[in-house]
């Protein structure tokens, strides 16, 4: 091999910033300023999100933490007694609600949502997902005032009808109306979960002579257990999170949910219906502070149960 050519692979092995004459030298000084610049600002978005998360964190559990000068642990937690103009301040009863709504809302919500996702991910024709699918995106982003007016407006005299009862709101008709709108949100997912197993997971099960549903039940949604289970908590997380479509349609009383159709108030909507008209130096203040810092609480427990599904999953494959 010449000198020449010994030359010219040598420059092409340490790259362009040090070809002959510096040819290139400043195109990769300018690429290196523009990775490093774009590398700092994602760094820095990365510790103003940090920031301002642990900020919301510090100055609400702040808040909250001042309700136990005034009122104790096992009082705010396990009384049922919420009168707080004459200093009782016991919110199982909310907490008791919230749990009791989030649960009925799955009980609806996760049979259907699954379903859908099955059938559009294992036995609807091509045509048909290419339309429900952009379906289930467009219902994921209207706002949620709009599902507690069409509840308000079209579901509660139904349910009015339908009971024989005075009102029509409580417990079922916010779960009816948190069911719609948690029911895209699981179905979507639940649907991706589905769509990543493997052909070769059904083709097997084929050849070994299974059925259509024995492949789907016993071999497809096994495989797709934990996309689906992080999808039933994403919605959870909303349903025990909403407030204006709950506040609509749930009656916002503070009382236990006696039946499916009497009146209640859960954490959210105790929340934004009274922070308005409480002092912000106050004990009721602070338990409403409380009540979110709980909600806060519960979320971070769901998300970071997703976070450990994923891990779990990831180091399984």
């Amino acid at each position: 091999m010449s000198m020449s050519v010994q030359k010219a692979l040598s420059q092409e092995e340490l790259g362009p910033k040090f070809k002959v004459g510096g040819k290139f030298t400043k195109r990769q000084a300018r690429a290196n300023f523009m990775n490093g610049l774009f590398k700092n600002y994602f760094l820095l978005s990365i510790l103003m999100l940090c920031f301002v998360l642990a900020m919301v964190i510090f100055f609400i559990g702040r808040t909250a933490i001042l309700t136990f000068k005034e009122v104790s642990i096992a009082e705010f937690f396990f009384s049922l007694n919420w009168t707080p103009e004459e200093g009782y301040f016991g919110a199982a009863l909310f907490i008791i609600n919230t749990l009791f709504l989030t649960a009925l809302t799955l009980i609806i919500a996760v049979p259907i949502s699954v379903g859908m996702a099955i059938l559009i991910a294992e036995i609807a024709p091509k045509w048909m997902r290419n339309f429900i699918r952009p379906v289930l995106d467009l219902l994921v982003g209207i706002p949620s005032i709009v599902y507690g007016y069409l509840g308000l407006t079209i579901l509660l005299p139904i349910l009015r009808e339908a009971s024989g009862e005075g009102l029509g709101d409580g417990i079922l008709a916010a779960a009816l109306v948190l069911t719609i709108m948690i029911l895209p949100t699981i179905s979507r997912i639940s649907d991706d979960a589905i769509t990543a197993v493997p052909t070769k997971y059904r083709e097997a099960a084929y050849a070994l002579g299974s059925t259509r549903l024995q492949v789907i039940f016993k071999v497809v949604l096994p495989a797709a257990s934990r996309g689906i289970i992080a999808s039933i908590i994403l919605g959870m997380t909303r349903a025990i999170g909403e407030t204006m479509a709950v506040v609509m349609v749930i009656g916002n009383t503070a009382q236990l949910a006696k039946s499916l159709f009497s009146p209640a108030s859960v954490l959210t909507s105790n929340i934004v219906m009274q922070i308005s008209n409480v002092e912000f130096d106050s004990t009721w203040n602070h338990a409403l502070h409380m009540m979110a810092f709980l909600l806060l609480i519960i979320s971070f427990i769901l998300i970071l149960f997703i976070r450990y599904l994923g891990r779990k999953g990831g180091n399984e494959a």
